[in-house]
């Protein structure tokens, strides 16, 4: 039997595991990045299995997938990135053998409206940084975690991931290791360096109660403290400070990104420290960027 046509129930669910093994063991991607492939698939066989059509599918068949996202109420965006899923999936596909082409190659990524990320002023942000108790061991914890994630922009993953020895206090710098596994080192202010410090010299301790532990930010358990926990902390910390839209970690992330590009910052030096991979993705600022040389133009040339 042709690999093409081979029986889809059996066949499209094991390719897709054998992608995402080898997503997991030679590309080495992280696990929030193999969950979200893993939901994308598992969507496109469940979509395949109903079509019925006894084929990995081809390029109608991907077309007509993707129309019943739009149908379902995804956005560009999110129908961009099952597209992205799909693309590498069937490159390993075709790489392997397992199919003669690639039906995704000639399909145009769907329309994203640029739009700028939501994101916190300075003083909101500050709100919610003092909102925690640092006189409490959690306080002085959650106000560690809310300095750093915004002093160097870090995904919520690489913030609870982070080990002691990866912050230098007396240098200043932070090695973070983002997607792919790939670190990057940036520089950290002394507001961030300060809660950490203290963080280290009291909560922490009371935390572990003498249990060892490599992970810099931990629970009272003593285990590291996770995205979910996190997620939820900040919330509760963004409900005592009044701010109650848009609060995320991911919205932290963009206000440190989007407060450098105010502040004059180049859109590669942003890129490299938020650990994006392609000046693209960084690139959803650029309206700031517009506005601001508008605003260059009106305040020094000499016919604004």
């Amino acid at each position: 039997m042709d690999e093409a046509s081979a029986p889809l129930t059996g066949a499209l669910q094991g390719e897709a595991a054998s992608f995402l093994n080898f997503c997991r063991i030679e590309k080495g991607l992280a696990a929030n990045s193999l969950e979200a492939y893993q939901a994308d698939l598992q969507k496109f066989v469940r979509f395949a299995d109903g079509e019925s059509s006894g084929a990995i599918p081809d390029v109608e068949a991907v077309r007509h997938y993707l129309d019943a996202l739009y149908q379902a109420g995804l956005g560009g965006r999110s129908v961009a990135r099952h597209l992205s899923t799909l693309r590498s999936f069937y490159a390993f596909l075709l790489r392997e053998g397992r199919i003669a082409g690639d039906p995704t190659e000639h399909l145009g990524a769907p329309r994203q409206w640029q739009t700028i990320p939501k994101f916190l002023n300075l003083e909101e942000i500050e709100r919610v940084s003092q909102s925690p108790d640092a006189q409490r061991t959690t306080g002085a914890r959650d106000h560690a975690m809310i300095e750093l994630l915004y002093a160097a922009g870090l995904r919520v993953s690489e913030l609870c991931s982070l080990g002691v020895g990866d912050l230098n206090l007396d240098l200043g710098v932070l090695r973070a290791t983002g997607k792919g596994r790939k670190q990057r080192m940036i520089p950290v202010g002394k507001p961030a360096l300060a809660a950490v410090r203290a963080y280290l010299e009291t909560g922490r301790p009371a935390l572990l109660k003498g249990r060892p532990s490599r992970y810099l930010f931990v629970t009272a358990r003593g285990g590291p403290m996770t995205r979910q926990a996190f997620w939820k902390l900040l919330r509760g910390h963004g409900r005592k400070a009044g701010v109650f839209h848009h609060l995320t970690p991911h919205a932290i992330r963009h206000s440190f990104a989007t407060h450098l590009l105010e502040g004059g910052a180049d859109l590669r030096s942003v890129q490299i420290l938020l650990g994006h991979a392609d000046i693209s993705t960084t690139q959803i600022y650029t309206p700031l960027m517009r506005s601001r040389l508008r605003k260059t133009v009106d305040e020094h040339h000499p016919r604004a």
